[in-house]
C-alpha cells in the first residue's frame, strides 16, 4: 500500500520540476481590480508582459510585476544555464482569488452604521517554457 504512495509522490515531485510557479497571498487589493491587470497580460511572453506591466499606471501592476519577477527568478532558479531569451517564456496561467476580507464600520446620519469590506486577493502564476527547437 506504501509503494503506490511513494509513486505518486515519485510522479508530482517529476510534475514539480517543470512547473515555475510564484505566489501573492493577501495582498490588499480587491480582486477585481486586481483582474482588470492580470487580464492584460495572460498568455504573453515574459518580455512583453513585463513592459505592460512597467507602464501600466494601475496600483495593481507594480504587485504583478514583482510576482513576475519572482516567477522568473524560480525558472532561473531550477535551469542555471539556460538564458531566458532562448527559453521563450510565457504567463501560462494567472489567477486571482478572493482572500480574507477586513470589515469595518462607517458611521452613517440617524445613528446608523455602513459596513465596509476591505476585500484582499491571492494571485498565482504560473510560466510556461516554449520550446523553439522542438518546434523546427
Amino acid at each position: 500500500m506504501g509503494s503506490r504512495k511513494r509513486l505518486r509522490a515519485e510522479q508530482l515531485k517529476e510534475a514539480r520540476k517543470n512547473t515555475y510557479v510564484a505566489k501573492l497571498n493577501g495582498c490588499p487589493t480587491s480582486p477585481r481590480k486586481m483582474r482588470l491587470v492580470a487580464d492584460l497580460v495572460r498568455g504573453l511572453e515574459v518580455e512583453k508582459a513585463l513592459n505592460i506591466l512597467k507602464f501600466n499606471s494601475k496600483e495593481a501592476s507594480i504587485n504583478l510585476e514583482k510576482l513576475l519577477l519572482s516567477a522568473i527568478a524560480n525558472w532561473q532558479a531550477k535551469n542555471e544555464d539556460e538564458s531566458i531569451e532562448d527559453a521563450g517564456l510565457f504567463i501560462k496561467t494567472i489567477t486571482v482569488d478572493s482572500a480574507s476580507m477586513l470589515k469595518r464600520l462607517r458611521p452613517a446620519p440617524q445613528g446608523r452604521a455602513h459596513r465596509i469590506r476591505k476585500r484582499s486577493n491571492h494571485v498565482t502564476l504560473e510560466l510556461g517554457v516554449n520550446n523553439l527547437e522542438s518546434n523546427s
